[in-house]
């Protein structure tokens, strides 16, 4: 079998005019905004990219702000506004790129957030994307299930793991269902190494820090995204885990109210991380809804 050829390496820049990193998979298709989730770099994008590619359209996968190889921003903004607005500076350079073609965007998690919030922003007063998939992300989650993410993610965030064999054995016991990987080539992606020889997580610990609390008591954080899924007028895609510890039915439910257009996909066996646990029927859900859209500007 034909390996997928290598992506080719991009930099954009953001909102603050912060360097973003991205790599690309495909030549001369629509464009495709690939937005990872928080804590995660856009290597977790690597099998979307090349299915991506492989049906016409061209991937960008972009580290956010923070993430993987991209720049530590020096005020530490990271609310969800500021990757919002990255995310709308990066629809804008993708249009102006390829002839006014709004791009597709997918977002995951925190890059979902930032996609619905920077679709209302874009230039002209026009919605930022010409299509939008997200990834187990609603105006209204579960609070519970966010603190058990933020709960791992803050575990060994200063002091790091001795080796990526302990982190891997730290990653599996918080995904038990998930099998274990033959090879931590994948992992260790996701972490460097610093000077003292501990390997840490590829994104700045400032990004835990600050008020992004969303779900039931968040206030305005939920009214504001509430209010983005109100305007949402262009095809859009939810994709739940449906054992996700975020996004219930019930959200999904209230999700598909503010956008009646939408169309929802359940992906048995999956939880939040929907793409590393059911790859397979999230890039049939993906696919589909990618070949039914109209290439337009």
């Amino acid at each position: 079998m034909t390996r997928p050829p290598l992506p080719a390496a991009a930099t954009f820049k953001g909102a603050s005019d912060n360097t973003l990193i991205g790599d690309v998979y495909g030549e001369q298709g629509a464009p495709v905004l690939l937005l990872h989730g928080g804590g995660q770099t856009r290597h977790a994008w690597k099998k979307t990219g090349e299915l991506i590619a492989q049906i016409g359209r061209t991937a960008y996968a972009v580290d956010q702000r923070g993430h993987g190889d991209s720049q530590w921003v020096q005020d530490g903004a990271y609310q969800y506004e500021d990757f919002a607005a990255d995310a709308r500076t990066l629809a804008d350079t993708l249009a102006e790129r390829i002839g006014g073609a709004r791009p597709v965007a997918v977002g995951a998690s925190l890059g979902g957030m930032a996609a619905l919030l920077a679709n209302g922003g874009g230039s002209h007063g026009k919605e930022a994307f010409s299509a939008l998939v997200l990834v187990d992300v609603t105006p209204r989650i579960d609070s519970e299930g966010v603190a058990k993410i933020q709960g791992f993610m803050r575990a060994n965030l200063r002091e790091g793991f001795g080796s990526i064999a302990e982190a891997a054995d730290a990653v599996a016991a918080y995904l038990p269902h998930r099998p274990k990987p033959r090879s931590h080539e994948g992992l260790k992606k996701n972490l460097r190494l610093h000077p003292d020889g501990r390997w840490r997580w590829h994104w700045d610990p400032r990004f835990l820090e600050g008020n992004r609390r969303i779900g039931p008591g968040s206030g305005e954080v939920e009214r504001v995204l509430v209010e983005a899924a109100r305007r949402i007028t262009i095809p859009t895609l939810l994709v739940r885990g449906a054992s996700s510890e975020l996004v219930g039915e019930e959200h999904a439910k209230d999700f598909l109210k503010l956008v009646p257009h939408a169309r929802y996909v359940d992906v048995t066996g999956a939880r939040h991380m929907v793409a590393g646990d059911r790859n397979d029927q999230f890039a049939n859900a993906i696919e589909g809804f990618l070949k039914e859209l109209k290439v337009s500007a």
